[in-house]
């Protein structure tokens, strides 16, 4: 069984919020998911940006960066708000279905 974790406190860049603000956004067109991923963007650069690259935080009321970046954050995060803020056309949704790993792969009619 598994058990809800509440009072978590860090932030390895998990792709999961932003993916679902491109779906939801594809599917309304409805801008409020746009400024929320432009507000977490705007979070990122300010809070985990460092010279180096990106870092993690362990803590986020007590700001501290971890000695790492998460794969996942260039590899689905960041695809995520690039397609969230870019064209229609890149990547239809009527066309391309995406894996768990944020990878497109083309749809086949038969």
């Amino acid at each position: 069984m598994c058990a809800l974790q509440y009072n978590i406190r860090y932030n390895i860049h998990r792709p999961e919020t932003v993916e679902s603000l491109f779906y939801m956004y594809r599917a309304t067109k409805n801008a409020l998911y746009r400024d929320w991923g432009w507000n977490i963007f705007q979070a990122f650069e300010k809070h985990t940006k460092l010279d180096e690259g990106y870092a993690s935080i362990s803590d986020v009321l007590i700001p501290r960066h971890t000695d790492k970046m998460e794969t996942f954050y260039l590899a689905e995060t960041l695809k995520y708000l690039y397609l969230l803020f870019g064209d229609d056309s890149v990547l239809p949704l009527d066309s391309f279905v995406f894996n768990t790993e944020a990878h497109p792969l083309p749809v086949y009619s038969s």
